[in-house]
């Protein structure tokens, strides 16, 4: 018979004793349970004592969070978090060196516990470990073991940042500046100064101006892969809480130092293969980046700007330069315009007479000005020969450069999607945008280009240039999909990618979607989706057995920390901890923490979950909620709480976890994933019938014959 639900059967150890195995009222009070095993052990004031899992980060145990203790936890009794905030609190302040450098590495540990740090905190401990940071110049391990605590305790929240003196923060940033420093001072150093920067503008200001980009771009050429993540940390930090005139000042100034080409060449293109950490700060980097066309973007032209308008006069000049140069006393007023509004014609300008009304459209507005202008000046021969060759075309033919290029602006700010906020999870960048400069406007270059050699090879005329402009954008998505590393490779690509081969592709995809709609073929694949399914969830258990790497997010930044979760292979139990970063994938024996999945009641997405709801508050990203997911387990106040690295891996895990609660599974991978497997088992089971039609209905069946007399009558062959 099951222990009743409010019963866990545990083992208590201590060091010199014989380990006590005990069953858990979780109902008693734990001071009582504390006094029990105390009196067991013979030890006096059980009010110093407090209990701790053996295994793991040692959490200590709580009101609070004993319903978290499992069948089998192994327990460990240890000092009280209140005597052992006073120990260590004395023992920090110790003359010994020895015993103030142990204190303060127990100390680093220890605060990883919320209770711990609560009880340290509360004793002003924390004035402590500014005055050894501020007074001391010790920059060895004690140094090292202060700042890891220093970190760890101001973790959980309880004290503002803006609390810290400036003396203190001084003192982080000159570790930060100083040559002969470890590398583990100057990582710590970095983290610090990354979580202190987005919490007050003051802070975000102080750092900007004793930090130089300089110093940063420093630390971000050194050999050691984990400095140089800090320091990318760090710079991705400042610029997100920069102004956006800031941000655009800081951008200029890493361009002038060739960052692009830095990261490209020893990040990148390392032996070292690239971390989800540092790709999350590429594609932030990289949308930043491409966030300063926002404001052109959104910003349509003003016919009032002599600025904007010599613009607009520079792309007629720069074409027809040749017909520009006769002197202008041999026209009169009414002449002149009638040529200039017949050149923005020919330029494929829609309201020729008044070509700024064009740019009045916002996104793209003047960010397509700034694309064609870029084009003429930086590659004057294409421009010049794309506007003549289209000139000389016949009316009907011709294609628009004007035209394209704002719907070009805006198609290319679409996939590249700016003006969009950055993901807090997002790793997605394209290599080839850090190996070019100006990377928007050389994109746009060869793409340009791309929309003349596919409206000629369409043949087409003015009606179809919706069309051509959707083929253009297919050329260009299927392309970036291929994350090409070079604009070279992309134009190579992306023109070898020609409109035949668009719409061999188009056939292809089109012809498979009508096979699968026949009537007699759509029966058939009901008949095979049950089994296919079975297949999927399998795959599905598989993966969760196998286990994923999960990141931990706070409200104020993206975490270092990391934790495993795996099955177990007899799919009955759920295995998680922490893991150090670099772990690929640990034994299950490490994971200490357990689920039984009979404890399972539910799984929660997205905004139903705890961890999404405690974050509401303020700008919550969205891509956070696409991921997140929690199983509620045992009473429905607990849940484990995860943010999956990507979306595959939440369709995997969510699909996974519905089967081991006898639900369906409702990711939309599911059906992809059905979808591929129906598609390849059709074409097998076809095989036979290729190049003969389906009918929609059966054949009809014969009617029975009249006599049966043709039936071969064995009796007269026995005789």
């Amino acid at each position: 018979m099951p222990p009743p639900k409010d019963v866990v059967k545990i083992a208590i150890q201590m060091v010199g004793a014989i380990p006590q195995l005990i069953e858990l009222q979780q109902t008693k009070p734990l001071a009582a349970v504390l006094k029990d095993v105390c009196d067991a052990w013979s030890l006096p004031n059980a009010e110093h004592y407090a209990l701790q899992y053996a295994d793991g980060r040692q959490t200590y145990i709580t009101e609070s969070n004993r319903r978290e203790i499992k069948n089998g936890s192994i327990l460990r009794l240890t000092t009280s978090p209140d005597q052992e905030a006073e120990r260590l609190y004395s023992g920090i302040q110790s003359k010994n060196v020895d015993v103030k450098t142990d204190s303060l590495k127990k100390l680093a540990s220890l605060s990883q516990d919320v209770t711990f740090a609560q009880e340290f905190i509360s004793r002003n401990g924390l004035k402590q470990i500014y005055s050894i940071v501020e007074e001391g110049n010790d920059t060895g391990e004690m140094l090292a073991h202060t700042l890891k605590a220093f970190t760890e305790l101001m973790e959980h929240d309880f004290v503002s940042w803006e609390n810290l003196s400036t003396v203190f923060i001084k003192k982080i940033m000159s570790f930060v500046n100083m040559n002969a420093v470890d590398a583990s001072i100057q990582q710590l150093s970095l983290s610090i100064l990354e979580n202190m920067v987005p919490t007050s503008r003051l802070l975000f200001e102080l750092v900007k101006k004793e930090v130089t980009l300089d110093r940063l771009l420093t630390h971000l050429q050194v050999t050691n892969a984990e400095l140089q993540l800090k320091a990318m940390a760090l710079l991705i930090a400042l610029l997100l809480t920069a102004t956006d005139a800031e941000r655009r000042d800081m951008m200029d100034y890493l361009r002038e130092k060739n960052i692009r080409q830095f990261i490209h060449k020893n990040i990148i293109h390392s032996s070292e293969p690239l971390g989800d950490e540092m790709a999350h700060y590429l594609y932030v980097l990289q949308s930043v980046s491409l966030n300063l066309c926002e404001h052109r973007m959104r910003t349509s032209m003003d016919p009032y700007s002599q600025e904007q308008r010599e613009l607009l006069q520079s792309l007629r000049q720069t074409a027809f330069e040749l017909e520009s140069e006769a002197p202008a006393g041999n026209f009169s007023t009414e002449r002149r315009r009638s040529l200039c509004a017949k050149e923005f014609r020919k330029l494929g300008f829609m309201n020729n007479s008044n070509p700024a009304e064009d740019l009045r459209r916002a996104p793209p507005g003047l960010l397509a000005l700034d694309n064609m202008v870029y084009f003429s000046r930086n590659t004057p021969n294409a421009y010049s020969r794309f506007v003549l060759e289209n000139s000389s075309r016949e009316d009907k033919h011709e294609c628009p450069f004007a035209r394209s290029s704002i719907q070009l602006t805006l198609i290319l700010c679409e996939i590249l999607h700016v003006g969009e906020p950055c993901s807090e999870t997002a790793q997605a960048f394209y290599p080839m945008f850090f190996g070019q400069d100006h990377f928007f406007e050389e994109l746009f270059c060869i793409c340009i280009q791309l929309v003349n050699k596919t409206w000629k090879e369409m043949r087409a005329t003015q009606e179809d240039f919706d069309k051509v402009m959707q083929v253009v954008r297919d050329q260009i998505t299927r392309t970036l999909a291929l994350k090409p590393t070079s604009l070279e490779l992309f134009k190579t690509r992306v023109n070898a990618l020609n409109y035949s081969e668009i719409l061999k592709l188009r056939q292809t995809e089109r012809l498979h979607q009508e096979e699968t709609l026949a009537v007699p073929v759509l029966e058939l694949r009901e008949r095979l989706k049950p089994e296919l399914l079975e297949l999927i969830r399998q795959q599905r258990l598989l993966h969760l057995c196998e286990g994923t790497l999960f990141r931990k997010i706070s409200s104020r930044r993206r975490q270092d920390k990391l934790w495993y979760c795996r099955l177990s292979p007899n799919h009955k139990v759920l295995h998680y901890g922490d893991v150090e970063e670099g772990v690929e994938s640990p034994p299950i024996e490490s994971l200490t923490e357990k689920i039984p999945v009979a404890d399972m009641k539910m799984l929660l997405v997205g905004k139903e979950c705890p961890h999404t709801k405690e974050k509401s508050s303020g700008k919550q990203n969205k891509d956070v909620l696409e991921l997140a997911f929690s199983i509620v387990h045992d009473v429905e106040e607990y849940c484990l709480n995860f943010v999956a690295p990507t979306r595959y891996e939440f369709c995997l895990w969510t699909d996974g976890l519905n089967v081991l609660l006898g639900k369906e599974m409702t990711s939309e991978r599911t059906q992809t994933d059905l979808d591929v497997l129906l598609s390849m088992e059709l074409k097998l089971r076809l095989l036979d019938l290729e190049n003969i039609s389906i009918p929609d209905t059966p054949p009809p069946i014969p009617k029975p014959p009249s006599n049966l007399n043709f039936c071969y009558d064995f009796s007269h062959a026995e005789q």
